[in-house]
């Protein structure tokens, strides 16, 4: 199978198109800078230059694929708002234009768990209402994108799938180290939980959207089996002392960061093959 990904020097895409080559996948990544592509060019990726905000070089990259996975993101913790929407949102609308103009049979979008609020009462699922004005605009343009896409679906029959990732890590990623100074400053509850998903079943999951008929304009989430607090997170990593306030009230909404992963266990046969942070850490995959 043919399958263009785009986002693949990053965080995710570094780790996912080396797990598609060793599976046989013919695969070919839209990059921006050639060189820092150097290491997948080796292992047999494709590469072709261009840039989601030059539509003329679009065409070139999709070109007979038979699918696409799309990673490229401007990511939350950047402040350039204005970027962050024209790259999550009207770059995502131009690839996919791209790709439906060249006949690609399937388009895997790969939003975020960030995309949900709070006050569900319950893991968030699909079908939970988020909201496109969020102030938050890696969220609020992850949604747009994600609207838009389920748009050419119903209205022009593009075969478009979407997956909103929980906190992705694993294989050495620099995620969780990122995060730790972060929750005192985003004045984050110990007792609030994060669901993670390891880059094992990121690749799991997105492998099935691409494979399984019959999930046409439809929305995933993928995460693992069982979410960890935030404490135990910090303290696995030895930075519990600078985590958290140093006096927090009561945890207001424990399903807050709590995904439900029932829709893709279901329709697609997905079991984590990592199930918790806890085996990723005994068997040496963090």
């Amino acid at each position: 199978m043919k399958i263009l990904v785009t986002g693949a020097t990053g965080k995710v895409g570094s780790r996912l198109v080396p797990r598609m080559l060793a599976k046989g996948y013919d695969v070919r990544i839209l990059v921006r800078d050639a060189g820092k592509a150097s290491l997948l060019a080796d292992l047999g990726a494709k590469v072709v230059v261009g840039d989601l905000f030059s539509a003329d070089t679009l065409p070139l990259a999709v070109d007979g694929m038979e699918g696409v996975v799309h990673l490229a993101a401007l990511f939350r913790t950047f402040t350039d708002n204005e970027g962050i929407i024209k790259t999550n949102h009207a770059g995502t609308t131009a690839l996919a234009n791209a790709a439906m103009a060249a006949g690609v049979k399937r388009f895997v979008f790969v939003s975020t768990g960030n995309v949900y609020g709070s006050g569900y009462r319950h893991p968030a699922k699909e079908d939970d209402l988020v909201d496109i004005n969020d102030p938050r605009a890696y969220s609020s343009s992850k949604i747009a994108a994600e609207k838009e896409l389920i748009l050419m679906h119903k209205n022009k029959g593009f075969d478009v799938r979407v997956l909103r990732l929980g906190f992705v890590y694993g294989d050495k990623d620099p995620h969780i180290e990122e995060i730790i100074p972060l929750l005192k400053r985003m004045k984050l509850h110990s007792g609030s939980r994060m669901h993670m998903v390891h880059h094992l079943d990121v690749e799991q999951a997105l492998t099935l959207l691409l494979n399984t008929e019959g999930l046409n304009g439809e929305i995933f989430n993928v995460v693992d089996d069982a979410p960890i607090s935030l404490y135990e997170l910090a303290d696995s990593v030895g930075k519990l002392a600078d985590a958290f306030d140093s006096e927090e009230g009561p945890l207001n909404d424990p399903f807050a960061g709590i995904l439900d992963v029932s829709k893709l266990r279901s329709k697609t046969g997905f079991r984590p093959l990592v199930p918790s942070y806890y085996v990723a850490r005994d068997l040496g995959i963090l």
